[in-house]
């Protein structure tokens, strides 16, 4: 190797696109300005990782990945930061794509990747550590269980409705009509018998609800973010499960550089729609 082509390597970085798939990498790869090539599937093992890291480390002193935020999570991000690489998890939503361009394949999505990635055109997606992703996790399961409690009350008011069945008080799901719901009995016995079952899943959907906030209650203590959590709890209507959901999901507030930025990732801020004489 010549000292040209050493100096050469010593100066160059390399940007690696990877279309990242649940049973599939496709890896695309460029040095500098270079021409684009794709590298194809290279394997979800981290043996494959390891081969692709070595390959791209051979090409040039610096290494820069990036893939889409997606299903995966970021489990490629970590192992690839770990090992001392730059990586960056990119928001899809924000890619700039040709209004013509209706072709979608892996390949042409990781060279995509690269393109963009090496003219700085990526909108970098904000990765938690570790904790905070195992706590939003909790926060996401207990929202979860609210929603499966709000269909399977929804599905027993269908049932009662179908077969004619009202209460005369207000069906606000308190102790007299949990308990008018207890009482009532189908003269079918077939009936009576779905309609328990639908009974069951709500009482258990409510135990799952109290478990879980439960969990939340008794690991805000030990958060980094616990003192957040307590402060927006004094601004009007923000109780303990809003303030722990949002401060879950937007993590740690001082990542953003201006207050428009968070207004922005919360999606309120204003807009405008207007051309010639509408608006």
């Amino acid at each position: 190797v010549s000292t040209a082509e050493v100096s050469m390597k010593n100066d160059s970085t390399v940007f690696v696109g990877l279309d990242v798939h649940k049973d599939s990498i496709v890896a695309a790869y460029a040095i500098d300005m270079g021409e684009v090539q794709i590298l194809g599937n290279v394997g979800i093992l981290q043996r494959d990782l390891d081969r692709l890291c070595t390959r791209m480390q051979s090409k040039a002193s610096g290494v820069t990945f990036v893939y889409e935020a997606g299903p995966c999570g970021y489990g490629l991000y970590r192992y690839l930061t770990k090992k001392g690489f730059a990586c960056m998890v990119c928001a899809p939503s924000l890619i700039a794509r040709k209004p013509g361009d209706r072709v979608k394949t892996d390949r042409r999505d990781a060279i995509m990747l690269v393109k963009a990635l090496r003219m700085n055109d990526l909108t970098r997606v904000h990765v938690p550590d570790v904790e905070d992703e195992a706590f939003r996790d909790l926060v996401r399961a207990w929202s979860a269980a609210k929603q499966d409690l709000r269909q399977a009350r929804q599905r027993l008011k269908s049932f009662l409705l179908m077969h004619d069945v009202r209460y005369t008080g207000t069906a606000n799901w308190g102790p007299a009509h949990r308990r008018w719901l207890s009482e009532f009995v189908f003269p079918a016995p077939w009936s009576q018998i779905a309609f328990e079952e639908h009974r069951r899943a709500i009482e258990d959907r409510l135990a799952q609800c109290a478990r879980l906030e439960q969990a939340l209650r008794e690991a805000v203590p030990q958060w980094r973010f616990a003192p957040v959590v307590e402060a927006i709890q004094s601004l009007r209507g923000v109780q303990f499960t809003v303030a722990v959901g949002l401060i879950a999901e937007i993590g740690d507030l001082s990542r953003f550089e201006h207050p428009r930025q968070l207004m922005a990732w919360l999606g309120v801020t204003p807009s405008e729609h207007s051309s010639g004489g509408s608006r």
